[in-house]
């Protein structure tokens, strides 16, 4: 006899469900031409409930952040801010239409209007 409904308290998956999840090292640079360097270099997204999260400053004159459990099978929307101000990241998977009014408050302006940067799912 099977059991059509499972009934996993709070829709817990069994232990063999894993949740997928992978870790994204995010990298910003100063872009070419530009000699301000910025105080604060910040990565925030839907991954992190667009709460923003310091980067570390590197020898090499960049700056960078492992995050680690971000959800995967989706994609992700986030923003660098340098000096709580927006900037581009030239290595993003894509430019996107802000899905609502807190994303466009946060993203760049471009010619074709408000965009934030997407991050594809890397889990396999």
């Amino acid at each position: 006899m099977t059991h059509k409904h499972s009934h996993h308290p709070h829709g817990h998956k069994p232990a063999g469900e894993r949740k997928q999840v992978f870790t994204k090292n995010f990298r910003w640079r100063l872009p070419a031409g530009q000699t301000e360097v910025p105080h604060k270099i910040e990565v925030a997204g839907t991954f992190s409930d667009w709460k923003k999260i310091e980067m570390k400053r590197e020898v090499s004159g960049g700056w960078q952040v492992a995050l680690h459990d971000i959800p995967g099978n989706r994609t992700h929307h986030y923003m660098f801010f340098a000096d709580g101000k927006p900037v581009r990241d030239e290595h993003c998977d894509g430019l996107a239409i802000p899905a609502d009014a807190k994303e466009e408050h946060l993203a760049i302006v471009t010619p074709r209007g408000p965009r934030v940067f997407m991050l594809f799912s890397q889990t396999k």
